[in-house]
């Protein structure tokens, strides 16, 4: 017969004050586990969720990403004349040539600055992109050094209000529009003028070129007439495909919270292992009564292996208890193609916890093994002799 669970219960009231410090050890684990992997889970899931299904992205063949891609002018003029463009109310094609750039920009605490990402468009550009919506002032207009930037840097840069002005260089650049852009990595981004880019910042090239076809099938026709063609030398595919492959970004963070994460459960591991000991140590009689009682070893193993993953669960449910506050906050981190400010927010989801949960289980199942062992092991007389 099995050691009725609520004996291990009582023992963990009874001993509140240890079972309470080793809780919060294990839960303090699982909050940074839970924390540290809620930022790779958010920044994924912000580049994830950008992108139109009907656009396509054009790269210079060879570019990784739109800041280390390079196409010309006389390029886009010729990709103005493709078939299979769609085409909006004037008859124009529904497309964007565009370059990255970085500029620098002080916090609005001014805890310091940061590198911010300004993307030069044209304007098919907001078009393109029903996610991003203008939620206050107007759109830039070519020509006056105008910008719009996006909420999440309005509300973490200085001067990057509307009808306030901030300086790249030489330029002065004022702010006529907010807009917000559903979380998507938009958020980090400055828009201007892409030929007003391009003549402040001397470049005499594009980075990419977005665009919209009619349908799936010009899509494809589009995507291998345009990768054939010796002349433009480009590399074309789905404006999402291109930001699921952004998402690398994200592995660092993981591997420093699964590194965090093994270095703290190891001591965690080891207070559960005491806290064990020394239940087993204050309960040596009532170890040998149950012997008496006619209790077998393996169940009194089993019994105090129990105790332990009770005491980690508590700890794992105190642990998401304690990281649920940060879903939702905004924060940011640096680009790895881009080194810039990269904006987005902890995504703590029911997955997440689980998986929090069960790595405190598995702490509380190698804090338990051999306290579990040393209790079943103990002989019958010597443990009811026990002081």
């Amino acid at each position: 017969m099995a050691v009725p669970l609520k004996y291990n219960l009582r023992n963990l009231r009874v001993r509140w004050r240890l079972t309470a410090a080793t809780a919060l050890g294990i839960g303090l684990v699982v909050a940074v586990f839970i924390m540290v992997m809620a930022l790779a889970q958010g920044l994924k899931a912000t580049y994830v969720s950008t992108g139109d299904p009907r656009n396509l992205l054009v790269l210079r063949k060879g570019s990784t990403a739109e800041s280390n891609s390079q196409i010309m002018r006389a390029e886009v003029s010729r990709m103005r004349y493709l078939g299979g463009l769609a085409r909006d109310a004037q008859g124009d094609p529904l497309m964007s040539a565009e370059i990255i750039l970085l500029i620098y920009l002080d916090r609005v605490d001014g805890s310091g600055g940061a590198n911010v990402l300004v993307r030069g468009m044209k304007a098919a550009g907001l078009t393109l992109r029903p996610q991003a919506r203008l939620i206050e002032g107007r759109m830039l207009r070519p020509g006056l050094r105008e910008c719009v930037v996006s909420q999440r840097i309005a509300d973490r840069f200085a001067n990057c209000r509307v009808g306030q002005s901030f300086r790249s260089g030489a330029t002065a650049w004022t702010v006529v529009g907010i807009f917000d852009a559903a979380r998507t990595a938009y958020e980090s981004e400055i828009w201007i003028d892409a030929d007003e880019a391009r003549a402040v910042f001397h470049r005499d090239f594009f980075g990419s070129v977005l665009l919209r076809t009619e349908g799936p099938a010009a899509a494809a026709a589009l995507t291998k007439r345009m990768e054939a063609d010796r002349i433009l030398q480009v590399r074309v595919l789905p404006e999402a495909d291109y930001y699921r492959e952004q998402t690398q970004m994200a592995g660092p963070i993981r591997f420093m919270g699964a590194f965090l994460a093994v270095v703290m459960s190891i001591g965690a591991a080891f207070s559960a292992m005491n806290t064990m000991y020394a239940a087993i140590g204050a309960r040596t009689r009532e170890i040998g009564t149950l012997r008496v009682l006619g209790f077998k070893r393996r169940e009194i193993y089993l019994s105090f292996l129990a105790e332990s993953v009770l005491l980690a669960l508590m700890g794992g449910l105190l642990g998401c208890l304690l990281a649920l506050p940060l879903n939702g906050v905004a924060t940011g981190t640096i680009g790895w193609n881009t080194f810039a400010e990269v904006a987005f927010e902890f995504r703590i989801t029911a997955g997440l916890m689980a998986k929090g949960v069960a790595f405190a289980l598995v702490m509380g199942v190698l804090g338990g093994l051999l306290p579990a062992r040393l209790a079943a092991r103990k002989p019958v007389l010597e443990a009811l002799h026990a002081a």
